[in-house]
């Protein structure tokens, strides 16, 4: 598995990509994000956007159904890049209930009534926050 920066992917592989997977937004993703590549193949991409200092949003995670099974080694990657960037709190909003639950596992905790929550505010789904230790 390589995490490379969405920039720097071969357009051709990002172009095939996002054809297949139309809820993902180009432009920032291209601009911010990273491309999960496996095989050869892009299988999926995230944003790990630092939004105050220390406090980083993970966004736009997604990954392929075929490759839904590497999800939980994916997610450990992306919180050891968050502590190389220096991270302190990684934020997570999801909405499907199995990602709630790897989340838990990953030692997620949920948020209810917190001021990156608020300023954020999503109707839908819930909102996780990781210490990066």
């Amino acid at each position: 598995m390589n995490l490379i920066p969405a920039d720097k992917a071969e357009e051709g592989k990002i172009d095939k990509f996002l054809e297949n997977n139309p809820n993902v937004k180009r432009q920032s993703l291209l601009c911010k994000g990273y491309v999960v590549e496996l095989k050869g193949q892009i299988e999926g991409c995230f944003i790990l956007e630092e939004m105050e200092e220390g406090t980083y949003w993970l966004k736009q995670l997604y990954i392929t159904q075929s490759e839904a099974a590497i999800l939980p080694v994916l997610l450990e990657a992306i919180l050891m890049m968050a502590k190389q960037q220096h991270a302190q709190r990684v934020y997570v909003h999801s909405h499907q209930p199995v990602v709630d639950i790897l989340l838990e596992a990953l030692q997620f905790h949920p948020q209810k009534e917190r001021v990156f929550v608020d300023k954020y505010d999503k109707s839908e789904g819930n909102w996780w926050l990781y210490h990066v230790s």
